[in-house]
């Protein structure tokens, strides 16, 4: 095998993985749960949290709402996850120190 053709492959698998990455990036993963909507992109930074202004919430719902915000956002988290591992699932677990 060319030692040279490998090379230009395994860059052309980078810039492969490095465009898709990007993609990732920029998307919006929405996520709702209860009377909570919640926002992130592929980076897994959070966007946007919105509360259902409808809600009554009393001094002793305040724990109740946090763990509603806790699991949109954990949710929404996987959802960026799962998008990962099927847009660069395919080119392998070797990728650990691409990303």
């Amino acid at each position: 095998m060319n030692i040279q053709a490998i090379m230009k492959q395994a860059q052309k698998m980078q810039n492969d993985v490095m465009k898709s990455k990007e993609e990732i990036n920029k998307k919006v993963f929405k996520e709702s749960y209860s009377n909570v909507n919640v926002e992130v992109n592929g980076k897994k930074e959070v966007l946007k949290i919105e509360i259902n202004k409808d809600m009554e919430i009393d001094k002793e719902d305040i724990e109740m709402l946090e763990d509603m915000i806790l699991v949109a956002i954990n949710n929404a988290f996987k959802k960026v996850d799962e998008e990962t591992e099927k847009v660069l699932g395919k080119y392998g677990s070797g990728l650990s120190g691409l990303m």
